[in-house]
């Protein structure tokens, strides 16, 4: 079969793989049919991983992916065959304990699909047919594209992330950071509740899009900064952030407009930052981590089936798969896409 897969950094070649096996108990294979380029998938292909992990033998990218079941393994009833998917790409061992405390985010021995943090590497999902644990393959409604199911997983961190928040009704919101993640922190953001969200980004394009999908306001930063100012007032004014651009000064100049007591939900990875700890501990603003996610990932499918959260506006385009080099181009550009994805 074929997969599109990273040899090296701006390497990406769409190859001919081993056929995805027969599945074997309580496994299925599906069909892909649809997959989203995360920001993960843009690192390995210009720089061949991030931080200490890289890409040491070609991997097939992708974890954002749905398709079709075309095969049951034994013992599996709660699936058919021609059952359309979203696939949840964590793989979890079930045994360690952190996946007995509930916590299967933090597995230790994890399987998340198109990750190099393993040795051999967990072959991703851009691949024309994967086979999975049957928990992994999660029905969708009939009124859900496959394209919109793909979307299932980067909504899932956001979700998880509005955990990590707490209590969103009747809160004041900031958002910075408006690529994909940004903007599904909005949706999630409103259904919780938010009173007002504001969204901060350093590009107008994403910015005009968080304005269609409900953000009561925006701000580029790199050149209204100084419409930030009212907002320092009475020691500052929103009662969580959620940063999504895991960019040090984006996280640091929203200190000032945070009120005491807010909570900070860092959701963007950029790399180590220097923090300016005395106003953090002063102002008793509570930062929290949030890492992938777990039971989210079903509540992400189910609230996109009830028509709750709509993730159309997100997708830019979609592309077939032969021209994974084209598309991943098209996703770098964040004046021209928010989320890109292939057609399988």
């Amino acid at each position: 079969m074929r997969a599109v897969v990273i040899h090296a950094p701006m390497d990406l070649r769409v190859d001919s793989i081993a056929e995805a096996p027969a599945p074997g108990p309580n496994e299925v294979r599906v069909a892909i049919k649809a997959g989203g380029i995360c920001g993960s998938d843009l690192h390995y292909y210009h720089h061949g991983g991030f931080g200490l992990v890289r890409v040491k033998e070609p991997m097939a990218l992708g974890h954002e992916i749905s398709g079709v079941v075309a095969e049951l393994g034994e013992g599996v009833s709660h699936l058919a065959i021609g059952a359309r998917v979203a696939v949840n790409p964590s793989r979890p061992c079930g045994r360690c304990d952190y996946c007995q405390r509930g916590m299967r985010q933090h597995c230790t021995d994890m399987r998340f699909m198109g990750s190099a943090m393993r040795f051999p590497h967990v072959q991703g999902g851009f691949r024309e047919y994967v086979t999975i644990d049957a928990s992994q393959a999660v029905p969708v409604a009939d009124s859900v594209s496959l394209g919109e199911a793909a979307m299932a997983e980067p909504l899932a961190v956001c979700l998880h992330a509005g955990v990590q928040a707490g209590p969103l009704l009747g809160k004041r919101v900031l958002i910075t950071g408006a690529g994909p993640i940004g903007a599904l922190c909005l949706l999630v953001a409103r259904l919780g509740g938010a009173s007002e969200i504001l969204v901060t980004d350093m590009a107008d394009k994403p910015l005009e899009l968080a304005r269609s999908l409900g953000a009561s306001r925006t701000v580029n930063v790199a050149r209204e900064g100084h419409e930030l100012e009212p907002f320092k007032a009475n020691k500052g004014t929103f009662d969580v952030l959620f940063e999504a651009s895991g960019a040090q000064p984006a996280l640091v100049g929203a200190l000032d407009i945070l009120r005491p007591g807010a909570v900070i939900v860092q959701v963007g990875l950029g790399g180590d930052m220097s923090l300016p700890i005395n106003t953090i501990v002063a102002k008793e603003l509570q930062l929290r981590g949030t890492f992938r996610f777990d039971h989210e990932f079903e509540l992400a499918v189910r609230l996109m089936g009830a028509g709750l959260i709509d993730v159309k506006p997100l997708i830019s385009a979609t592309l077939p798969f032969q021209s994974a080099v084209e598309a991943f181009d098209l996703a770098g550009d964040r004046t021209r896409a928010m989320k890109v994805q292939l057609s399988f």
